[in-house]
């Protein structure tokens, strides 16, 4: 039950950008490293200030939505609640300092993204498909169509579906995110093609659901797997 070009005709793949494509969580995790490093708790231990952050965090997105600005607001409301001194404003601009070091690094290409891109892109239909601040995404080549939105969820991708009328059974949603990319897919019909990250973001961790026929799930070790299946 895997697609060919050959026998299903082309497929249109809606693709993730952050930690599908390139690197992206591990610089959050290590300026999360610093700001609980840089806080020094006395009282609450690592893994502590981690779970206040983790709660702050989901807050956040839904006032500020993705991407650095609202991680920042994150940092600096998460130290607000566990510091004893106050927010000065060197301080705050010292802790938005360390989520401001995360756009300083170069884009970091996973192994293989490059060349699978180009092969599936002369034989399907590519869409890059991602949340976060326009901004902060790039390298659309190969994709006729880029879609950034607020969320992943079952409405949005039935919204993309309706948009550019894509036929359920030929679509597949390829992501490293349960929550965000494979979960919501195939409960809006959809296909779905999961590939792992070691380093995916703790808020986007859930049990891969299973697929419910007629969808179909795969799952691929790395991203250049993908051109075994397509």
């Amino acid at each position: 039950m895997t697609p060919s070009s050959n026998s299903n005709g082309p497929q249109t793949l809606l693709i993730d950008a952050d930690d599908t494509l390139w690197e992206n969580n591990i610089y959050f995790e290590r300026a999360i490293a610093t700001f609980i490093s840089f806080l020094n708790h006395h009282e609450y231990s690592p893994e502590q200030v981690r779970e206040v952050l983790n709660d702050v965090e989901r807050e956040c997105i839904v006032s500020h939505g993705y991407g650095l600005h609202s991680f920042s607001h994150a940092l600096v409301q998460t130290f607000e609640r566990l510091a004893v001194e106050p927010l000065t404003p060197a301080l705050h601009e010292t802790i938005s300092g360390f989520a401001h070091t995360i756009a300083e690094h170069p884009v970091e290409i996973l192994h293989g993204v490059p060349e699978t891109l180009q092969y599936l892109s002369e034989r399907h239909h590519l869409m890059l498909l991602t949340k976060g601040a326009i901004t902060e995404q790039s390298g659309k080549d190969y994709f006729a169509a880029v879609e950034i939105v607020a969320e992943k969820d079952v409405p949005t991708y039935r919204t993309i579906v309706s948009k550019y009328d894509l036929p359920s059974d030929s679509t597949w949603m390829v992501g490293n995110s349960p929550k965000s990319d494979i979960n919501p897919a195939l409960a809006a019909g959809l296909n779905a093609v999961f590939v792992p990250h070691g380093q995916t973001w703790i808020l986007e961790h859930e049990e891969v659901a299973p697929a419910e026929p007629p969808t179909r799930l795969l799952v691929v070790e790395t991203f250049a797997g993908l051109k075994e299946h397509f």
